[in-house]
């Protein structure tokens, strides 16, 4: 099955990513890809969909699912490095992945939730996107 960026978030406060379940009375009903376990997340919280993110490079900013895909392409099926690594190991992997990440604003920080997002999702979920076109295909069949 697909992987809908659209439909996973990164709640700001809360470990790991998170699948939006359904609309609540007070927030959001979410379920957590690792653990799923349900729970209401708040409106208040602050909820980022991972198809809104993108990263810095030189040139331009890529969305989040391609940078998943460029890690899928070159580590295989193999996960990628903990969020623990040294920051050296981090960036060599970015450097491979996406020689042209903006190294003035893509920090290091940033690099250790993506490589843990990546493992998230790569164990328990699906590194198979659905693609925009996909996504504007079935709008327009309903």
């Amino acid at each position: 099955m697909k992987t809908d960026l659209r439909r996973v978030l990164s709640i700001s406060g809360q470990p790991g990513l998170y699948l939006y379940v359904s609309q609540a009375h007070q927030g959001a009903i979410v379920e957590a890809l690792a653990t799923k376990k349900r729970t209401c997340c708040p409106m208040s919280a602050r909820m980022t969909s991972m198809s809104d993110i993108a990263i810095y490079t030189d040139e331009e900013e890529i969305k989040l699912q391609e940078v998943f895909e460029k890690m899928h392409a070159h580590l295989g099926e193999n996960d990628a490095p903990s969020a623990k690594s040294n920051p050296e190991v981090l960036k060599a992997l970015f450097e491979e992945v996406l020689p042209t990440y903006d190294r003035d604003r893509f920090y290091v920080s940033h690099m250790k939730k993506v490589v843990e997002w990546y493992n998230i999702l790569k164990n328990n979920a699906s590194l198979d996107f659905e693609s925009l076109e996909e996504e504007t295909e079935a709008s327009e069949e309903e």
